[in-house]
């Protein structure tokens, strides 16, 4: 698959009636043996994708610490201390730069986030500027900015923006347990917005919080069945974050990961399911395993928003082992 297709792909990827999944079926899933349901994941990868192609994004923080909410999992959170330095939005100039590094270097889509609950109208302004110059660059454009009010995504789509990210995390029943300044229900909102608006919708969770095996796949059923299923899909592997809630977190059995990888790709045929923070921690070949379970897009670049990724070099590495093309 061309990079020219991938606009082709998110335009057509929800054109067809999809399958409401239940809470059940997605669960016989994950009980299926791992390698067959390895196996089935491939196959509806390949009858969706180019099974050897990447879409690979880079990710910028433009405005670091200082967030307001309570996120248990986050470095960004005032209310927790993980010495995070608080930092203002970035300088338009320093953002185009960045994108123009991360674009030479061989990313297509270049994500700009920025903790706050929400953004403020005048801040939005400003990262409506961001949008518009990293889009003329040729680049596909993504922000996560929060909860966004009436009218604001309207002002992202005239500016040219391509994804908006805002993930549910996890389920609805768990979700209590993870954060409680705003709901579940204040993220399908801000999604609901966004789609309005037309833009595409980048929204997954974070496997690893405490969560059960039944949390993890009512999520990918509330993420498949919304009115679209997000044309991308962040799959994250929580990172423990010294001096927030879930610092102490074990972390999850890779092969639990990689069923969640799989059965995301196969409740969302048509979406892009994006290998997210946690990266650092796996091997090659675990990250191959998620491959051909279905993952066909991820973060490229030295650091995420507040965490380490593999560095370039790294992923080029794996990129020739494996016989992977970037898109």
């Amino acid at each position: 698959m061309q990079a020219s297709s991938l606009s082709a792909v998110s335009s057509c990827a929800q054109s067809t009636p999809v399958h409401r999944w239940t809470l059940d079926e997605v669960l016989a899933l994950y009980e299926m043996p791992l390698m067959d349901l390895v196996f089935r994941a491939q196959q509806v990868h390949r009858e969706n994708f180019d099974a050897n192609a990447i879409q690979r994004s880079t990710l910028l923080s433009v405005k670091t610490g200082g967030c307001s909410e309570d996120c248990s999992y986050c470095s960004q959170s005032a209310r927790y201390d993980t010495d995070l330095a608080r930092e203002r939005l970035m300088p338009i100039d320093e953002v185009v730069a960045a994108a123009k590094v991360a674009k030479e270097k061989g990313a297509s889509r270049f994500c700009m986030g920025a903790a706050w609950r929400g953004p403020k109208d005048n801040d939005l302004d400003k990262v409506l500027e961001m949008v518009r110059e990293v889009k003329a660059l040729g680049m596909q454009t993504c922000v996560t900015l929060g909860m966004l009010k009436d009218g604001q995504a309207g002002k992202l789509k005239e500016a040219g923006l391509d994804y908006y990210n805002h993930n549910l995390d996890t389920d609805k029943e768990f979700y209590g347990q993870v954060i409680k300044s705003h709901t579940h229900d204040d993220r399908l909102d801000t999604l609901d917005q966004v789609r309005d608006a037309g833009i595409n919708v980048c929204s997954g969770g974070i496997i690893g919080m405490g969560e059960s095996r039944k949390n993890r796949a009512a999520l990918l059923v509330q993420l498949a069945n919304l009115p679209t299923p997000p044309e991308s899909v962040p799959i994250n592997n929580l990172v423990p974050i010294p001096g927030t809630p879930l610092a102490e977190k074990p972390r999850l059995d890779p092969f639990e990961f990689v069923r969640t990888i799989a059965a995301a790709r196969i409740t969302m045929p048509r979406s892009w399911v994006r290998l997210s923070a946690g990266r650092q921690e796996m091997g090659d070949e675990l990250q191959a395993l998620c491959f051909l379970a279905g993952a066909n897009s991820m973060f490229y670049g030295d650091h995420l928003l507040t965490t380490g990724n593999p560095d370039v070099d790294r992923d080029d590495q794996l990129f020739a082992r494996l016989g992977l093309k970037a898109v």
